[in-house]
Formats: C-alpha cells, structure tokens, sequence
C-alpha cells in the first residue's frame, strides 16, 4: 500500500497540471460514471492530501475521495508539468523507462517507485504511457491513450490524462462528509503542521494501552505512516515496536513526530522512503536506486544490523510483517 509521501506526490501532481483547469471524467470500468457525470465539466479547484487519502474539490459541495488501498494506481500521460518541490534539479528526481532502468544521468529506484507516470501500487509489468521530451515533459504517442485494465476514473484536460484503477475507494462526497472524514484521521505533518499536529498525535498515542508499534500504523493516531516508515522510525528512535504507547514519553512522541516530518518531506521530494542519514554521492545514488540500500531494518530479516551486528527479526503485529532489531530498540 502506498505510504503518506506517495499519496502527497499524486495530490502534488493534481495540483499542478489539473488545478484551474476545467476537468472532463469519465468512468471506463463504469463503477463511477454517476460521480464522474456530476463533476466532469467542471473546474478542479483544490487537490490535497490527507494521509493515504487524496481530496479533489469541485466545487462548494462536491469533492471526489480517494484511497488507493493495496491495489490503486494512477497513470498519467500527456503533457505532464512537473512540481518544482517533487523534482528538485539535483538529480533526485526523473522518469524510468519501461524496464525500470535510469533515463539520462538521473537517479531512478529500480522498481520505478518514484516515476512521474505512474504511481500506486507495485505491478510485474507497469504501465509506462509516455516518453520523455526534450522540453523536460512526458508526451505520450497518442493522447489521450485507449483505457488500459478496469479504469475506474479517467480525468483529462486538453494536456494531460490521469487513470485511475483498483482503489479501495473512490466516492463523490459532501463537504461535511470530507470534513468527517479528515476529522477522523490523525495528524499529516503536511496538512497541520507544527505544535497542534505534534501534540495531538502525542496526546493520541500516549492514550493508548496498544503496542507502539500498533499505533503508528493507525491512520486515527498519525496520518499516512505504513510498514516502511513504522519499522524504520522506531529503530531510529531506538523504541521497542512492543512497549504500549502509555509507556512511550513525552520527549519520545516529540522525537518520533519530528523524525516523522523529517522523513515525509524527504519521501514527498525524492519519491522514496529514504530513512538513512548522511548518505552522500555514491551511496546516495545507490541508496536511491535500491531498497536494500537505503534502509535500516526493512526487508532486512536474518541480517546484521547495521549499528550493533544483531540479526535483524521479522515478526508479524497485527497481521502486518514488523522488522525490528531486539538489541537496539530496547
């Protein structure tokens, strides 16, 4: 499933190159086709996120939720605009051709995980609907492209097509109902930033007899963190995944939100979990082009720990894989 800093760059995305843009929609799955009657024709005037949840506002009352879940995906093509803050000039940021592989001398994970194009769920085989240009663009041979797979939403503009498929949810909602939604939702470093954020989400785990590392996958304690970020971050804080969130101090909510906002920003602007410090020149490049380089304990089971040698230990919490060292997260 998608973490916070994927659903950010999609919503970034939107804000870009469909916002003030009058949008056509269409439903090619025909799951959606009264929601998109209702807002096609209709200018895009607000796209963000929220957690793993994208809100696109219509108009006064109209607004389209998404949650991409395990299976969702978004493909774009056309004439893509990239946002100055998701692809910095330093060489973190590009396109992947159709094998994954690096397109001119920038720095793309194998997995594609940070493509312009495409972004969602992992797939064998993904969707690459453009080409780069010159111009620094993605153009596509034919635009818009033939529906590929079940569609459940296609928007366009005169530019640019955006599908999307597979999501866990795709609604057409009221403001009130978006605003329950949110409500429901822990803090997003991204949508409330500073003292409030930090201590609500402080105040929400600290409540909770629930294991730490239960609680930071819980979307009503803290938007947008999933089993990456919640491995990565507790070994970082040196925090036992098992302690109850009663048990975690002040000082420690205090680190963790903080680390949080650190590694969010990080993820929205590179496209990738990167949760390594100092990494520089070489091992940056190498660390962003592969998983295995660029995290402390995820996906690391049976291997040394990178700080005391310890093998790191794979356990399951909540029917989730938990990656953890026993000696440094005491």
């Amino acid at each position: 499933m998608p973490e916070g800093h994927s659903v950010h760059r999609i919503a970034k995305q939107f804000a870009t190159n469909f916002v003030g843009h009058t949008v056509v929609a269409e439903s090619p799955q025909g799951r959606f086709v009264d929601g998109a009657a209702v807002i096609s024709g209709r200018e895009l005037l607000e796209a963000f996120a929220v957690g793993k949840q994208m809100f696109l506002r219509f108009g006064e009352d109209e607004w389209v939720r998404i949650h991409l879940g395990i299976y969702g995906a978004w493909d774009f093509s056309g004439d893509i605009l990239v946002d100055a803050t998701i692809a910095s000039a330093n060489g973190r940021m590009g396109q992947t051709n159709q094998r994954g592989t690096v397109v001119s001398d920038r720095v793309l994970d194998s997995a594609g995980e940070n493509s312009l194009t495409s972004i969602g769920a992992p797939r064998n085989s993904r969707v690459r609907m453009g080409e780069e240009s010159q111009s620094g663009g993605v153009h596509s041979a034919h635009f818009p492209p033939e529906p590929v797979g079940q569609v459940r939403l296609r928007l366009m503009t005169e530019t640019v097509c955006a599908d999307l498929r597979g999501p866990t949810a795709c609604e057409l909602l009221t403001s009130a109902r978006v605003h329950a939604v949110m409500d429901a939702l822990g803090p997003d470093p991204q949508h409330e930033p500073g003292v409030a954020g930090r201590n609500r989400f402080t105040d929400r785990l600290r409540s909770k007899k629930t294991p730490v590392g239960q609680l930071l996958m819980d979307q009503s304690i803290v938007a947008g963190i999933g089993n990456v970020y919640r491995a990565e971050m507790l070994f970082r804080a040196g925090i036992d995944p098992y302690r109850p969130g009663t048990l975690v101090t002040v000082d420690e909510a205090h680190a963790l939100w903080k680390d949080w906002v650190k590694l969010l920003a990080i993820g929205i602007e590179t496209g990738q979990m990167m949760t390594m410090d100092g990494l520089r020149g070489k091992k940056w490049e190498a660390a962003m082009a592969h998983r295995a380089d660029r995290h402390w304990v995820y996906k690391r089971e049976g291997l040394p720990c990178r700080k005391c040698g310890t093998n790191i230990q794979l356990d399951t919490m909540a029917t989730r894989k938990l990656y953890w060292c026993p000696s440094c997260q005491t």
